[in-house]
């Protein structure tokens, strides 16, 4: 049979492979603007034009796509590269953070503009909540994509030296919106090997045998590795600069599993199906082990030891007892402190299990390129990353290879939120790789994101809180169980994070914590946005609250009484931080917008009549940086045609940080951003990056580039100085040139001068900074929402978000990130949550049973910045990335209070939970 598809313009007669869908044919084919998200018909990443509909190409057979005409994203600007008008309006609007979405709700646009005044024409771009009820997207909170379609325009023109404040441009803004930004698979690599992995159908058991000789019999099948082939050594697959502070608890591929989806063996074949087959002919033969999935039960004697065996070596605090780590403290004593008050509140919170659920899953391609100098290879590992440094370090550490031998490069990320701090496909790839000295890729699927990643971490949290009539704290008390999962990565650092800003930002003489880390049968926890502030956070700010109430007291003139002040010392029973300071001070601005927020509010008019009505605030702190050193080196140089580089280590996932780094240059060289290139998330271009996680990109990488910027603005005014012999104070740099006392003397020109004066040195200028001293930042949400007692359906009426975020270097993407922030956070308050069995297996393996929030279930929140600037941050800047997660869930769990009545202690609080607890109270059961 003949086979054609016409597709943005040119034809294609290869007849698609059996049951082949349109996404993966388009993509083999170069038309990587067309994305993996879902593969479920859930997402819309992956949605294209057929003959002008939009259609999920994931599930649209590519052989019924015969004799049709395809457009992609790529194909909907003109041919001589004039933008599609609802390009322009998401460029305007910056409609994107991360972008991996944005191809998706630019063709559903596209689709729905087209039907505009035509028969066809069904309202749905008046009514966006139908109209992309099909599509996701995980970094913006939505606002920014409605503005986009309503044509409102955010984005503002270059204007030299006024870059910082400005609402300047995503730099890859117009790959983003035109399909050709380069995601970690948007790239063709010849001769490419898939792997795809066995993983273990039981949640403990030691593997006894592997059979492998069936699946190496599949046709296609190159390799089938299994733990003999892997290397004993230990490590964790979180990603910290110093790898001390994690338990080294992890094989590549180990003879005991520990968690249902943990992964058991590897084929490695020339495609997906042949890979996939090629597990199913592998025959594993196991002992099963006594199992456990509760933390508290893992901490009883008898339980079973997940981790025996393993010695002090690895770093586990108590391996008979399953603790992976645990933190006391005390100051002052709590025991004292509770009999002096007058009023003690005690409850017990929990939450639950999240998935980061970034659109890109994770995954890289191994492959070996030849070295500059010509003599041989080095492995290269493309990977969607937050840590390319860090990951190089640990695969030459686990496989050992020199440094210089390994290049770890990050395209543009789709996503992260902290998921990406981990190496969890790049080591199993590069073994392969290694012993194939072939190029080998690894993606993992949707369903892999939730059983074979990792989620946040739930949490026990049990509060006991004294206060006297006054209003005074006189104790705050804690005991906090953190459920790690199988493995520690991430899990001793998250606890001991969640009891720091949580205690310390308020004000008690007598503070107490007992904390553990717990491991469990059950998929493997590891950093999410907050990391394990947002869960310890929920429980203070609900304790907080009832207190209030049980004095009778206004609960913002309750925390503001009990907050730390500007210039105080940050005090918790884990011991003080010698490097934290509130450098500057911006939470009573915060507590300020929510008062005057509530003051003028009048959203409740309207309600339905018979709804309950409420509001509620929460507040949280947040250091602008992880403690123990979080490093980053920079360079900036002058180019041979006048423009400037910018080199830096972090990688780019939607955080803005690219952004914020060319505005920091040009204001230091008093240019504009389109003059600066920069290169990045790329262990080839600086020496040393720690990794685009903790709020770093700003306050750690960013200062890094500003000390570039600036030096180098100095090396070239000093140049200029000896090139003309004008006074080196009436040498001014200019967008292109430099003003030497009415000498205009071009970039260009300069550049040539510093190599024949034999000062080519001057043309750069390295950065560098330690992370040390940390700031803190303040954060404080409201909300106002009505509730259906007879439905426990809930709407949120009111969203107010203050961010105290220093000098805000792009309000415009600082914005979008505390709206995203928020909208992440009410998707963990209202309904997400990674289920699972009484065997730990994950029951919610598909977006469609996990529950993101779309378009309809966001807000628009109100964003508010304070006045502030940092003494610590670049020009004043603090971190803005992680924070607005945090206050949350406590502000909606105090609203729902604050309507029903109700005190509500488990996450989420779904609509079913809010109903059964209004119908026992009915009855007269309830609290």
């Amino acid at each position: 049979m003949s086979y054609e598809l016409h597709v943005n313009g040119r034809t294609s007669e290869e007849e698609p492979r059996a049951g082949q869908c349109l996404r993966t044919y388009l993509r083999e084919r170069g038309w990587f603007g067309v994305k993996k998200g879902c593969d479920a018909g859930d997402c819309g990443a992956c949605t294209v034009h057929v003959d002008g509909e939009p259609v999920h190409s994931c599930l649209y057979p590519a052989a019924r796509a015969a004799g049709r005409t395809v457009t992609t994203v790529e194909g909907l600007a003109t041919p001589d590269g004039e933008l599609h008008p609802v390009q322009r309006k998401f460029l305007d609007a910056q409609g994107y953070q991360c972008g991996f979405c944005t191809a998706g709700f630019l063709m559903t646009t596209a689709a729905l503009e087209a039907e505009r005044g035509t028969e066809h024409d069904d309202g749905k771009l008046d009514d966006l909540p139908r109209a992309f009820k099909g599509n996701l997207c995980r970094c913006t909170g939505y606002r920014a994509i409605e503005d986009a379609v309503q044509g409102v325009r955010h984005t503002e023109r270059p204007c030299a030296g006024q870059a910082v404040g400005r609402n300047v441009g995503a730099p890859a803004g117009p790959q983003i919106v035109t399909g050709t930004a380069r995601y970690t698979f948007d790239t063709e690599v010849p001769g490419l090997l898939h792997m795809k992995l066995l993983r273990s159908p039981h949640p403990h058991a030691r593997i006894l045998a592997i059979d492998t000789a069936a699946a190496l019999r599949v046709p296609g099948v190159v390799a089938v590795l299994t733990h003999e082939e892997a290397p004993d050594t230990l490590y964790s697959s979180a990603r910290h600069e110093h790898p001390t502070e994690d338990p080294d608890d992890t094989r590549v591929l180990d003879d005991v599993v520990r968690y249902v989806g943990q992964r058991v063996a590897a084929v490695v074949a020339d495609g997906e199906q042949a890979a996939e087959e090629g597990c199913r002919r592998i025959e594993v033969t196991y002992e099963v082990l006594p199992h456990v999935t509760d933390p508290e039960e893992a901490m009883r004697p008898g339980a079973p030891v997940i981790h025996a065996g393993k010695g002090p070596e690895v770093r586990i605090a108590r391996v008979a007892d399953n603790v992976a780590g645990e933190v006391h403290g005390e100051t002052g004593s709590v025991e004292d402190g509770f009999a002096e008050a007058d009023i003690v509140h005690e409850e017990t919170f929990r939450t639950q299990r999240v998935q980061h659920a970034s659109l890109e899953t994770h995954g890289c391609v191994a492959y070996f390129e030849p070295k500059e100098d010509g003599t041989g290879e080095r492995l290269t590992v493309r990977s969607s990353t937050q840590t390319p440094f860090l990951t190089r370090r640990a695969l030459c550490a686990l496989y050992g290879l020199p440094e210089h031998e390994v290049r770890v490069v990050a395209g543009r990320v789709g996503g992260g939120f902290g998921g990406k701090q981990e190496m969890l496909t790049e080591d199993i790839v590069t073994l392969a790789a290694l012993r194939l000295r072939r190029p080998v890729k690894l993606e993992y699927t949707r369903a892999e994101q939730f059983y074979g990643a990792t989620t946040r971490h739930p949490f026990l949290i049990g509060v006991k809180a004294g206060v006297r009539r006054d209003g005074t704290l006189t104790a705050l008390q804690m005991r906090v169980v953190s459920n790690t999962g199988a493995y520690g990565n991430h899990g001793p650092a998250v606890m001991f994070h969640s009891v720091g800003e949580s205690f310390a930002v308020y004000r008690a003489p007598h503070k107490k914590v007992d904390a553990y880390s717990v491991y469990t049968n059950v998929v493997p926890a590891g950093a999410l946005r907050g990391y394990g502030l947002g869960q310890v956070t929920f429980a203070v700010e609900s304790v907080m609250d009832e207190l209030a109430r049980r004095l009778g007291m206004d609960p913002l003139v309750f925390r503001e009484k009990n907050i730390i002040g500007p210039g105080e010392a940050m005090i918790s029973p884990i011991g003080e931080e010698e490097d934290l300071h509130i450098a500057s001070y911006g939470l009573d601005q915060c507590l300020s917008v929510v008062r005057e927020a509530i003051a003028e509010d009048r959203s409740a008019d309207d309600v339905p009549e018979g709804w309950l009505t409420g509001q509620g605030t929460g507040m949280a702190m947040i250091a602008t940086g992880p403690p123990g050193g979080h490093y980053a080196d920079a360079r900036v140089s002058l180019l041979a045609d006048g423009t400037y580089d910018i080199a830096v280590g972090t990688a780019e996932f939607g955080n803005g940080t690219t952004t914020v780094h060319k505005q920091l240059t040009a204001g230091a060289l008093n240019t504009t951003e389109d003059r600066i290139a920069i290169r990045q998330s790329d262990t080839d271009v600086v020496r040393h990056d720690t990794g685009a996680f903790g709020s770093a990109g700003t306050v750690v990488a960013g200062k890094a580039v500003l000390l570039a910027a600036t030096s180098l603005e100095q090396r070239l005014r000093t140049l200029a100085a000896r090139h003309t012999g004008v006074a080196r104070h009436l040498c001014v740099l200019g967008a292109e040139s430099v003003d030497c006392a009415g000498r205009l003397v071009t970039l260009k020109e300069l550049y040539e001068a510093g190599h024949a004066l034999s000062a080519a040195d001057e043309l750069a200028a390295d950065g560098h900074w330690g992370s040390s001293p940390r700031s803190v930042a303040f954060n404080a949400q409201w909300f106002r929402i009505a509730v259906d007692p007879g439905t426990g359906e809930i709407r949120i009426l009111r969203s107010v978000h203050a961010a105290d975020a220093g000098k805000v270097m792009n309000p415009m993407q600082c914005r979008g990130q505390v709206e995203g922030g928020v909208a992440q956070a009410l998707g963990a308050t209202l309904f997400e949550t990674v289920r699972v069995d009484d065997r730990g297996e994950v029951t919610t393996a598909a977006f469609r049973r996990y529950r993101l929030p779309q378009y309809a279930d966001v807000p628009r929140t109100e964003v508010h910045f304070t006045e502030t600037s940092d003494s610590i941050g670049p020009l004043g800047a603090k971190s803005m990335s992680e924070s607005p997660f945090n206050p949350v869930a406590p502000a909606f769990a105090n609203a729902l209070r604050d309507a029903t009545g109700i005190r509500f202690t488990e996450l989420p609080v779904t609509r079913d939970r809010v109903w059964r607890a209004l119908d026992r109270r009915a009855e007269g059961v309830g609290r």
